[in-house]
């Protein structure tokens, strides 16, 4: 009997009531690992900054290389250990590069992780913030060349096999969207450009990265929410990148014990984001597509004007309930009631 594979999407920077802070998606996560044998998603769902939470049947796929892979492109290679290249802006301040170093240290020390060499770019990368009028989020970078030339030497001169990347990000203390965002309201003002720099390199590159900002601490707030609290309580993001790249799978175009898109069983996201190629393409491949309701987000894609046929559920309970029916192999219709009685195929057309 082949792996049940799921897929569970949150797309970045786009306000997800669950999915959209610091690693408030972990636990749908790890409740849907356990009803199914491969669960494939991504850093947005995975980090909590300072915390993460081992599944071994979770697949860490940044989110370039799982549109890439949702179309047929590239497949997913298992790993036992990465070497995890560690690239820092040239814009972290003294103190707080120390702070990612002595993370990056932890990490190898406490955990075993495989850690090269780090380097720091040539010119600072000056990371811009951007936010539409629906809310969602993004953002630019100034220099991109610095942080590919920095990323080719973790590769070539490290032989590193992926890369966590730390890039200074402006401190915007006083913003609304900050005070928003820390009381699990509106949009993550980060994560938008989060995703510009890992696509960058996992497009570049084709080996998994994963970003984590670099940020002055913030003061004391004793009402923030709890969605957004995982980001308050350390001096780096760092430890959830190093903990998902350590076994992100690698990308590769062929290989015959490899993941690929058609095995992938269901796919599960926001009911208005099905807007992302992934999305098309999953249901293009013939995947059974789960739109959850409860999960708001800024966008307005619900699957049925795209064209795409999708299970409606009210929340990840019962998207967690369906996955649990199409492993066991049951009709999902059967577990509603009434039944209808079976019926005969219509008399076929009578000779001409």
């Amino acid at each position: 009997m082949k792996p049940h594979t799921t897929v569970l999407i949150v797309p970045t920077g786009i306000g997800a009531a669950i999915g959209g802070y610091a690693g408030d998606a972990l636990p749908v996560a790890r409740a849907i690992a356990a009803v199914t044998d491969r669960l494939i998603t991504h850093p947005n769902v995975l980090n909590g900054a300072q915390l993460y939470w081992p599944l071994p049947n979770a697949c860490y796929v940044e989110g370039y290389g799982l549109d890439q892979f949702a179309s047929g492109q590239w497949q997913l290679q298992l790993v036992q250990q990465n070497r995890i290249g560690l690239l820092l802006d040239a814009a972290i301040e003294g103190d707080l590069r120390g702070r990612h170093l002595q993370a990056a240290d932890a990490a190898r020390a406490t955990l075993g992780l495989n850690l090269t060499s780090y380097v720091v770019t040539d010119q600072p990368l000056q990371v811009t913030l951007q936010q539409a009028d629906s809310g969602a989020t993004w953002g630019t970078l100034a220099n991109p060349g610095s942080l590919l030339r920095a990323a080719e030497r973790l590769v070539a001169e490290a032989g590193a096999t992926a890369i966590a990347v730390v890039a200074r990000f402006p401190d915007d203390t006083g913003s609304a969207a900050l005070d928003s965002y820390r009381h699990g309201q509106g949009v993550d003002p980060l994560a938008g450009a989060e995703a510009v720099i890992s696509h960058l390199i996992v497009r570049t590159f084709q080996i998994p990265c994963a970003h984590a900002p670099a940020l002055s601490p913030l003061p004391l707030d004793p009402t923030i929410s709890p969605r957004s609290a995982a980001e308050e309580i350390g001096h780096t993001f760092l430890p959830c990148v190093l903990a998902g790249l350590s076994r992100a799978p690698q990308f590769v175009t062929a290989a015959a014990d490899a993941i690929t898109a058609s095995q992938v069983d269901a796919v599960i996201l926001p009911a208005t984001a099905f807007g992302g190629s992934a999305a098309l393409s999953f249901s293009a491949a013939g995947a059974t597509l789960i739109a959850v309701s409860e999960n708001r987000t800024a966008m307005a894609a619900p699957p049925a004007p795209l064209g795409i046929k999708a299970v409606m559920a009210d929340s990840y309970l019962e998207a967690i309930g369906i996955l649990a029916a199409q492993r066991a192999g049951i009709d999902l219709s059967m577990l509603r009631s009434p039944i209808p009685s079976l019926q005969p195929l219509p008399p076929p057309p009578s000779p001409s």
